[in-house]
């Protein structure tokens, strides 16, 4: 039997520094795509939730989540670049554009923009710059990640080339002011929380209180909604024979849900305009529970508006760690998400 017309996916020979990947297939995101997001984390943001609430804050329907819209454009990306990945190493210089709404077509387009070998001659890392674009072209989100891949044959010689210089964090001079709603008739009364961008101080830390355990079922249900194809996600045939012995959860799993239980403490961080850095310090498996909190890095005034004001988060998730003690990454082994994002707030 031929497999001939079945896709490997790529190794890292297969890279070339320059080189642009147009990801197939376009998605149309669905109602029921945000329906089931909702059900799968249970996100209470108001701006997402209420499309009364939505037009209040200058916008003619309730926006898709901004997590959904990076992982269904993730996914897009996962049988060109990662199918063939041991890991997924970090992120950076990512930045939210224009609203995605159910109805929109998304699809993805790639750089390669760093590939290098690692040591162990067996794998290296590949770094692409990653642009979701609607129906009309207009970007949605646009961000970096560097990710390990394995080489198809370990006795080829990769050329190298330095990785690319990333900026350390999104300027907040460079947030559009497009980009972040009008909150000038925000409503803290429904909105869940009376907090405003005043409210917070340079190196508050909040603890976000409630876990949420991840059951097999759902992980995989919410991958199978990015249509991300990773191997490592859904055999287990393969997977009782390497590192860990399981399925591995999605990295993009753990975020959402941070960013779901964010919601208390932060509720009113309605929307997130960049993804300054992040990187997934250690592995969650189903059954595990995962708890988050958040660390105020930095403020800044929104160019141009006296509505809004933009807030720089650290956000920790934990597994099986309640955050009362506030553990980073090279304090604890429960430790297995460390974000860096600007969120836009009312003022």
């Amino acid at each position: 039997m031929s497999g001939l017309k079945s896709n490997r996916g790529n190794f890292l020979e297969d890279f070339a520094v320059g080189q642009t990947l147009e990801h197939p297939t376009p998605r149309t995101v669905t109602a029921g795509d945000v329906a089931l997001y909702t059900a799968l984390y249970g996100s209470r943001f108001a701006l997402q939730s209420s499309e009364i609430f939505a037009q209040t804050c200058g916008l003619h329907l309730a926006p898709v989540d901004d997590w959904l819209v990076f992982h269904i454009v993730f996914g897009k990306t996962v049988p060109d670049i990662s199918l063939n990945a041991v890991a997924n190493l970090g992120y950076a210089e990512g930045r939210f554009g224009v609203p995605v709404y159910a109805g929109d077509t998304l699809r993805a387009v790639s750089e390669v923009i760093g590939l290098r070998e690692n040591s162990n001659g067996k794998t290296g890392v590949v770094y692409v710059r990653t642009c979701g674009l609607n129906q009309n072209n207009q970007d949605v989100v646009s961000y970096v990640r560097w990710v390990m891949v394995r080489k198809r044959d370990e006795a080829s010689v990769i050329a190298g080339h330095p990785p690319p210089e990333l900026a350390d964090h999104v300027g907040a001079q460079s947030v559009l002011s497009r980009t972040v709603p009008d909150f000038s008739n925000f409503d803290f009364g429904l909105s869940g929380e009376p907090h405003r961008w005043g409210d917070y101080a340079v190196g508050e830390k909040i603890d976000h209180m409630d876990g949420m355990t991840v059951e097999e079922a759902e992980h995989q249900l919410a991958t199978r909604l990015y249509q991300n194809t990773a191997r490592v996600h859904f055999n287990q045939f393969a997977e009782a024979r390497g590192r860990f012995g399981r399925r591995l959860i999605y990295g993009g799993h753990v975020i959402s849900l941070a960013r779901a239980l964010s919601f208390n403490g932060l509720a009113n961080a309605v929307k997130v305009v960049a993804l300054n850095g992040g990187r997934h310090v250690a592995p969650l498996f189903a059954g595990d529970t995962v708890f988050a909190w958040s660390e105020v890095l930095d403020k800044a005034e929104v160019a141009g508006r006296d509505d809004a004001g933009l807030l720089r988060l650290r956000l920790i998730a934990t597994r099986d760690l309640a955050c009362a003690q506030f553990p980073l990454p090279d304090e604890a082994d429960g430790v297995i998400l460390d974000l860096d994002m600007w969120v836009a707030m009312p003022r």
